[in-house]
């Protein structure tokens, strides 16, 4: 069946903006092959302004009109979004899931006449400056040409990875999925510390920005992890040391390791 769309996003939040950034500033699609759905007016003012892609309200006239359909709607809510158009699914559709929580089986089990063909995937928000981290998992009924087609997207705002086990993928949204809010959280509390110590906010805001940076370049480029970075950074009773010192007697990391395991707590719940 000819469809004029390739995409038809559903949900034109914020993952999905950039998702959609990669996939056109990397000209995997042009502006005229994506369609964007979005109750709210000015999400789809947004897309359409941004993009310059077609925007609807009506998610049953973006199914019939697309090959692939990006669900980005909140995981709470995908079942009566869903229901909306799942008689409208065929099997030629490719259902590409962005939404936590939700595995394949939950997924597949909405379309209960066809044998549907969807995709998990959990990205992350720096797919909006071409820096992204994903994770894949096909469904039952995906055939590895849709896995491909999945990856070439996101791979467009970053990387991806193929996970073959999908009782990771809570772990995967719990540490790549949210782990850019982590890493937010910790400038913003340099940051602090930088004001409260003499710091402009302008000096304290690039200096802990520029760290973060050159923080992260250093762990992808140099190859060695991050333990090994960390030493080469501590001399011995230097101010490096003081404040590992400080943070092992507030037990930070401990904070940090919970943390993270509560996210991925609270992915697994999402899918129940």
């Amino acid at each position: 069946m000819f469809a004029q769309y390739e995409i038809g996003v559903i949900g034109a939040g914020n993952a999905a903006e950039g998702i959609i950034h990669g996939v056109l500033r990397n000209s995997v699609l042009l502006e005229d092959r994506i369609i964007a759905s979005d109750p709210d007016e000015r999400r789809r003012r947004a897309f359409a302004d941004r993009f310059h892609v077609e925007v609807t309200d009506d998610n049953r006239h973006l199914v019939q009109e697309s090959y692939i359909l990006l669900l980005a709607v909140k995981p709470q809510i995908y079942r009566e979004v869903v229901a909306e158009f799942a008689d409208l699914v065929r099997e030629d559709h490719v259902v590409v899931s962005i939404m936590a929580g939700v595995s394949t089986r939950a997924l597949e089990s909405c379309f209960p006449n066809i044998k549907a063909r969807v995709v998990r995937v959990m990205p992350n928000l720096a797919s909006h400056v071409g820096a992204g981290m994903a994770g894949v998992h096909p469904g039952q009924h995906a055939s590895e040409a849709d896995l491909l087609r999945a990856q070439r997207i996101f791979e467009a705002g970053g990387k991806s990875v193929y996970i073959q086990d999908e009782a990771l993928m809570d772990a995967v949204t719990a540490v790549s999925g949210t782990g850019p809010a982590y890493y937010y959280f910790f400038t913003e509390a340099i940051v602090e510390a930088a004001r409260r110590i003499g710091l402009s906010p302008q000096h304290a805001n690039l200096l802990a920005k520029q760290t973060a940076l050159g923080a992260a370049r250093m762990l992808l480029e140099s190859g060695e992890d991050p333990a090994t970075l960390r030493e080469k950074v501590t001399s011995p009773a230097g101010t490096t040391a003081s404040a590992m010192a400080s943070f092992r007697k507030h037990k930070v990391f401990e904070d940090i390791v919970d943390g993270v395991v509560a996210a991925f707590e609270r992915s697994r719940e999402l899918g129940r």
